[in-house]
């Protein structure tokens, strides 16, 4: 079927359809792009792994910090932490310290050198490895869709950053300020805690993985909704099904403290609530460009 301009949309694929050997070339060629990106971004985060080690310690010393103020006489609650994370308040004078970690085999604290800058290699690529992706898929797509794909490689890098900065501001520093406050000292008895470097940083790099992803939803979702699998009003009877699930996978994913299984319950059933949103606005948008097809047909 032709559109009112004479062309045929099949003639967008037709016309990038290549030889089997010309895709695996392609193929190659991508993947290459994609492994140097990955061993570039490896070297670069290495190179700066003790300052990227120091930022995530940020929260545990600030909270830690907190906690000394609080058992020195003044009153600091968690929201207090959240404000002096983002800026708005500053630790207490009296209250720094040196924070301690430890480890307990030879070669731990390279090998945690090397996990967290794998982990931040794949984090400072991953505008490389989508873009490689979508030019890889592109000549695939008709150009509306194409068109219509680019948002989401706008849209899932900015959602996980959403997620990592909930874990980093809000989680993290409540883990270690709720695990500081079990320390016992007193009457000849010290339980005090000593984290170990490659612990915190599985914890970390754990749950800012299981924040980044979930925050995907909507992009997931609304790429669903394109390809006709799902409809808003699937999504709208399933609400009371998807809000059950969204908290049995918070209580997977997060430590067993039922604040930690809020943090993400709540955002994830905002998100889904986002989620049926862009595709009613997908459907409505298709039913328009169908009908304005079908009328430049008849005008035909």
């Amino acid at each position: 079927m032709t559109n009112a301009i004479g062309h045929d949309p099949e003639d967008e694929i037709e016309a990038s359809r290549a030889p089997l050997m010309d895709h695996l070339v392609e193929l190659r060629r991508r993947l290459i792009i994609c492994v140097v990106a990955l061993f570039v971004g490896f070297g670069v985060c290495f190179a700066f792994s003790q300052q990227l080690f120091l930022f995530l310690i940020h929260p545990y010393e600030v909270a830690a910090n907190m906690v000394a103020a609080s058992k020195a006489g003044g009153h600091h609650g968690p929201f207090d932490l959240i404000m002096t994370l983002v800026g708005l308040k500053e630790v207490p004078a009296a209250a720094a310290g040196h924070q301690k970690f430890v480890f307990t085999a030879l070669l731990e604290q390279f090998f945690t050198k090397l996990k967290l800058s794998a982990f931040g290699a794949v984090v400072v690529t991953f505008p490389v490895l989508a873009w490689q992706l979508y030019r890889f898929v592109a000549p695939g797509l008709y150009k509306n869709e194409r068109n219509a794909f680019l948002p989401f490689l706008i849209a899932s890098p900015v959602l996980f950053a959403m997620g990592a900065a909930l874990v980093y501001y809000i989680m993290l520093p409540f883990i270690v300020w709720f695990s500081l406050n079990q320390q016992i000292f007193g009457q000849g008895i010290s339980v005090e805690l000593l984290p170990k470097v490659s612990d915190y940083l599985t914890l970390v790099t754990s749950l800012l993985l299981a924040f980044g992803l979930c925050f995907q939803l909507p992009v997931v979702v609304s790429l669903l909704g394109m390809a006709g699998i799902i409809s808003s009003k699937m999504l709208r009877e399933g609400r009371r099904y998807a809000i059950v699930g969204v908290f049995i996978a918070a209580a997977i994913l997060t430590p067993p403290d039922p604040i930690s299984q809020m943090t993400l319950a709540i955002p994830m059933c905002l998100l889904y609530e986002i989620s049926i949103w862009c595709v009613w606005l997908i459907e409505r948008r298709k039913a328009k460009d169908e009908a304005e097809h079908t009328k430049d047909v008849v005008a035909v």
